[in-house]
This record gives structure tokens, sequence and C-alpha cells, in this order.
């Protein structure tokens, strides 16, 4: 694949300030070193807080321990309004709440929405499911003590944490409102699609994915568990409102396409946008990417539209098939 075709010189630029700061740096170094070179590369790529956002941290106490959380809220917040519960990307085994605090402050300044930022258990020390354990008792916290709509949200490994969430959660007194997934991990079929075509990709190759998973689990992976497969599921009815961003040059893009069209097939409602010449990772190019910035705003506004209608509904009809039927 011809990337340096595909990609604007703005995406290219990206590519090699991630690879300098941490890709090709970190291949076989010990997981301390690789978070550490990972943290230096988060820190590269932060803005500004915006104006108005507070941030407060606090641990919740569950079953496996405590749970480190970050809040964002904006000044002009009210209780009513919907709270985004974000789970964040790193493999499984990379990421806390300061490496993705930049963009879930900017989330929260762009929608006036709280968003509340997990820092899940991480692989290799913790295999799978304990971060979807966190992530389970985290919607819990959400659910007894959120006044509006909830939102689930993630990015890439959170992506699938979120997802996965929503699959166990549909039934619940207060289900989520909205599901808003960036170039998730879905667990897509490795031998087909986006997995063939982008095998090779910048930033995420599809042995980069098959690692990821192995890492999780302890080299057990189970393609049928849907706490970590989420497109192993056969049921997506009853589907809270979906919208998932995918990159066009990104081995995972076929997993959100694929899990759309799952819920649509339910009778959801769902949608999903393929960016054009961007990569796995492009929230953080947002700053230096016009194409990144279009992307994020997408994001933006699907979280407020999500939002806004759920506003309009009893919560006891946020579920997506519901939603549909009112529209």
């Amino acid at each position: 694949m011809n990337y340096e075709a595909l990609l604007d010189a703005e995406v290219l630029a990206f590519v090699d300030k991630m690879n300098a700061l941490y890709t090709e740096p970190a291949v076989g170094q010990p997981m301390a070193e690789r978070r550490a070179l990972y943290k230096r590369m988060c820190r590269a790529f932060e803005v500004e807080p915006p104006a108005g956002v507070r941030a407060r941290t606090f641990s919740l106490a569950t079953a496996n321990g405590a749970l480190p959380v970050r809040t964002y809220r904006h000044a002009a917040a009210t209780a009513s309004l919907p709270t985004v519960l974000y789970f964040h990307g790193g493999g499984f085994t990379l990421g806390d709440l300061d490496s993705h605090g930049d963009f879930c402050a900017e989330l929260c300044a762009l929608t006036r929405y709280t968003v509340a930022s997990v820092a899940y258990r991480l692989a290799p020390e913790h295999h799978h499911p304990a971060a979807f354990n966190d992530a389970i008792a985290a919607f819990e916290w959400l659910a007894g003590t959120a006044e509006g709509p909830i939102i689930l949200a993630g990015d890439s490994a959170g992506g699938n944490l979120a997802a996965s969430i929503a699959l166990h959660v549909r039934d619940h007194a207060r289900p989520p409102a909205g599901l808003v997934l960036v170039y998730p991990l879905l667990g897509g079929d490795p031998t087909q699609g986006s997995y063939l075509h982008h095998a090779h990709a910048p930033l995420l190759s599809t042995q980069d994915v098959a690692d990821c998973l192995a890492s999780l689990t302890g080299g057990a992976y189970d393609s049928q568990d849907i706490r970590c497969t989420p497109l192993a599921a056969i049921d997506y009815t009853d589907f809270p409102e979906t919208f998932i961003a995918t990159a066009e040059c990104d081995p995972l893009s076929s997993d959100g396409k694929t899990f759309c069209e799952r819920v649509l097939s339910a009778r959801g409602k769902a949608t999903c946008f393929n960016e054009p010449g961007l990569v796995h990772g492009y929230l953080r190019a947002r700053h230096m990417s016009a194409r990144a910035m279009q992307a994020f705003r997408r994001v933006v506004d699907c979280v407020v539209a999500i939002g806004t209608r759920a506003m309009l509904l009893p919560a006891t009809e946020w579920k997506g098939s519901r939603l549909d039927q009112r529209q």
C-alpha cells in the first residue's frame, strides 16, 4: 500500500513524529520502559487545557480495589446534561488518566457535557476480564449517580471496552443513551477486509492487533467471548444509538463497519464514518492536521447529537430501537 500517496503532508508529519517518539524505540522494550516512552509521547502532543473546564481526580471503591477516575466538568454545565463515560486506548497495556486527559477536557469544553475517564487495570499485570470488570464497575457507579443520560465512549482498546459494556447493560435500569467509538478494536476476522488491505499500516499493523489481544488475555484469547470480542455477539436488539469513526489507513476500519451493520440489522440506529486519509491514533493529530481536526469535530458533533436526542426522551426510552420509533 502506497501510504505516501494516501496521506497528506500533515498526517505524514504526524506519523513521523509518533514513530520518533514512541513506535520504533518501543519495539522489544520491557513494559515499564514502553510505558515511560508512551507517557513521553502523550506529553509531546498535549495541548493547553481549555478554559472553563475543571478536572477532579478520585478513586471508586470496587470489589477489585480502588479504581482511579477523573471527571471533567464545564462551568456552564447542569446536572441534567449527559455524561460521557470514556475509556482510553493503548492496546490494553498502555494509558492512564493523563494519556487522554487533554482530549477528554476538550470534549467536555466543546460539548458542555461532563466527561468521566477511567484508569482501568492494564495487562499484562491484569489479564482479561480485569479491564472489563473495571469498566462495568465504572458504569454502575455512573448509573447510580448521574442525573442525565449516559453516553459510552472510547478509542481503540477503550472502544472495545465501551462496546462490550453496551452489549452487557442493555437491560439495565439506566441503559446508556448512546455509544461513540473511535477506531475501535472489536475483534473482527483478521484474515479479511482492512486486516489484509492495511496489514502494515502506519502506527498499527494487523500483527500489533493480535499482540494486543494476546497481552490482554495472557495468550488465551477467546474470539467468542463478547467481553473482549464485541463482534462475537449475536443479538444487537435494544442497542443504544451508535456512532463509529474509523480511519481509512487502519487494519481496524472493517471492525467499525461490521459492528455498525450488525446494529442496523437489528433495527437500531447506527452510523459509521471512515475518515479518508487518516491513520490509527489520529485524535492526537487534531492540532497538527486539518483532516484530523475535522474528524475530531465530527465526533464532538455526534456526541452532542446523541445527547440532545436522549434528553428529549424519558430515561426508560434511551435504548436505540425505541429512540428510532420516536423519530
